[in-house]
């Protein structure tokens, strides 16, 4: 008669893949929660900064991550002759730019660079009349911090003209270096409510954790897998005795 049990003997090799691979699985999946944690915490802390009452920048201002998403005011004049065109920025599927030019404090409190909207690119010429304000304005909006891309190309500075200079992207350093300006280390996108601008629909920005939580699961799937794999591995059927029979 033969038995089906099957019988526990953990094999060497198995057993030393699975007590180093189980642990880093686990270990990485921790992590991930933690990361998933950090991105929680973050998003409140933004959520708090947008309820924080309006800060003026022609005032005291304080480091610039804590501006970070700050609703904010300013009253100066734009310098129009400094002003950069962004290209190929996407607004419901067309084409066209935004507009930044830099905004001269009132009472020597600073430049701070404004991002007036986007433009359509078939409206480039009659937009950039209307942008061409002298007087004193007063603006409201948000800050934003704009981070140069993972690869960023050489490119040739442009030198002020009747239509503003195009660039791909914005950075604060380059544009200090073009403009000779000192400038606050911010960009503030204007307020849809504010007149002289454009088109001004900002996207909200969201930190999620579900991508960290999804890879946690992932993770801890795969100590799982292991796991199993190896049980799989140590389980084995006894060997079947032949029996002689007397006849």
């Amino acid at each position: 008669m033969t038995s089906s049990t099957r019988q526990f003997r953990a094999q060497a090799i198995p057993t030393v893949i699975m007590v180093i691979l189980a642990p880093l699985f686990c270990g990485l999946g921790l992590w991930q929660l933690d990361r998933a944690e950090q991105k929680r915490s973050q998003g409140s802390a933004l959520e708090m900064r947008r309820k924080q009452p309006q800060l003026s920048l022609n005032g005291p201002l304080p480091d610039a991550e804590q501006l970070l998403f700050r609703k904010v005011k300013a009253e100066g004049r734009y310098l129009n002759q400094s002003s950069v065109l962004i290209e190929n920025r996407k607004h419901q599927g067309k084409t066209g730019y935004h507009l930044v030019t830099p905004l001269q404090l009132l009472e020597n409190a600073g430049v701070v660079l404004i991002n007036r909207g986007w433009i359509a690119h078939d409206q480039l010429d009659r937009a950039l009349l209307e942008a061409e304000i002298e007087e004193t304005v007063r603006i409201e909006g948000e800050v934003r911090i704009p981070r140069p891309p993972a690869i960023e190309l050489q490119q040739v500075g442009a030198e002020p003209s009747a239509e503003p200079p195009r660039w791909p992207f914005l950075t604060l350093d380059r544009f200090s270096d073009w403009s000779d300006l000192e400038i606050l280390p911010v960009v503030v996108l204007q307020s849809p409510q504010d007149r002289h601008g454009f088109v001004r629909q900002w996207p909200h920005p969201r930190v999620s954790d579900l991508m960290h939580i999804g890879y946690a699961v992932q993770w801890f799937a795969f100590a799982l897998i292991t796991l199993l794999v190896w049980l799989r591995l140590s389980l084995h059927k006894p060997k079947e005795k032949e029996q002689g029979v007397n006849r």
